[in-house]
C-alpha cells in the first residue's frame, strides 16, 4: 500500500477536481483543496503560498469558464507560473497537470490555449507529469446547451472517446501517488473511455434520456482551423493509451 501523501488540488470544486478530492480522500490521502471558494486564486497567487505549505504533490485541473483562446491561454499560463512559483518556495515534489489527447495539432480555441497551458507547466523548476484525456461524459451536456436554438442543438461533428470525469480522476491519483512514475518522460499518459463514440449520436441519446431539446442537427464548420482534427479522429486515443468504462450510455444510465 502506498503511503499517504499530502496532495494539493487546483481546481478541487470543478468537473474533475471534486473527483480527485473524493478519490483521494478514499485513498487515505491528506488533500488541500484550491479553489477561488477557500480563498486562493491561481491566476493572481493570492494566498498559493500559505496553502502548499507542507504540500508534496499538486494535482492541476483548474479549467476557465472561457472557451476563447485569448483568455483560456492567459489563465492557464498564469496558473501554471504561480504554481510552480509558490510550489518551489514551499518544497513541492512534482506536479500532475490534465490535458487533452490529440491537440498537438491544435491551431485555435481551448485546445491552443491547453496546448499553451502544458508548455508552461513543463517549463517550471517543479518535475512536471502531463496526463490528457478524451472529452468527458459531462462535456456533451455543455455542448448542447451551447448550441441550442429553440428546439434545436447544433453540435459540431467529432470523433472522440468519451470517458467520465470520475475516470480520469482515478488516473490523475494513480500517477500523482506512484513513486516511480517518470514525470519527464512521453509519451503523455492517456485516458480515455472504451470505445469511439460520435458526438451528435451521444447528444441524442442526452436528449432521449432527459427530454429535449426535440432535435440534434451534426454541423461541420469550414471555418474552423481544427475542424479535421475533430471530424477524422485527430482526438481518439493513442495505441497507449488506458482505456476504461464506463461508456457513455451506461453512465447516462447511472447519472
Amino acid at each position: 500500500m502506498r503511503k499517504a501523501t499530502t496532495i494539493a488540488v487546483a481546481g478541487a470544486t470543478g468537473r474533475v477536481g471534486r473527483h480527485v478530492t473524493e478519490v483521494l480522500a478514499e485513498r487515505g490521502h491528506r488533500v488541500v483543496p484550491i479553489s477561488r471558494s477557500t480563498g486562493v486564486d491561481v491566476v493572481t497567487g493570492a494566498g498559493l503560498v500559505e496553502a502548499l505549505d507542507g504540500v508534496e504533490v499538486i494535482i492541476d485541473v483548474s479549467s476557465t469558464p472561457s472557451p476563447e483562446q485569448g483568455p483560456a491561454t492567459e489563465f492557464f499560463t498564469a496558473a501554471a507560473r504561480n504554481l510552480h512559483e509558490a510550489g518551489h518556495k514551499t518544497g513541492v515534489r512534482r506536479m500532475v497537470v490534465v490535458s487533452i489527447i490529440g491537440i498537438d495539432a491544435s491551431t485555435s480555441g481551448y485546445n491552443a490555449a491547453k496546448l499553451a497551458h502544458e508548455r508552461e507547466a513543463l517549463a517550471g523548476p517543479i518535475p512536471t507529469q502531463v496526463v490528457r484525456a478524451a472529452q468527458f461524459h459531462e462535456f456533451v451536456e455543455q455542448l448542447v446547451g451551447w448550441g441550442t436554438q429553440g428546439d434545436v442543438a447544433y453540435v459540431p461533428k467529432m470523433r472522440t472517446q468519451l470517458v467520465a470525469a470520475r475516470t480520469v480522476a482515478e488516473t490523475l491519483v494513480d500517477v500523482a501517488t506512484d513513486p516511480d512514475a517518470d514525470v519527464t518522460g512521453r509519451p503523455y499518459p492517456e485516458i480515455a473511455g472504451p470505445r469511439e463514440e460520435n458526438l451528435a449520436d451521444a447528444a441524442r441519446l442526452l436528449a432521449a434520456r432527459r427530454g429535449g431539446p426535440a432535435r440534434i442537427e451534426e454541423v461541420s464548420d469550414p471555418a474552423n482551423p481544427d475542424r479535421d482534427l475533430f471530424e477524422n479522429g485527430g482526438l481518439l486515443p493513442s495505441s497507449h493509451a488506458t482505456l476504461a468504462g464506463p461508456t457513455y450510455a451506461d453512465w447516462l444510465s447511472g447519472a
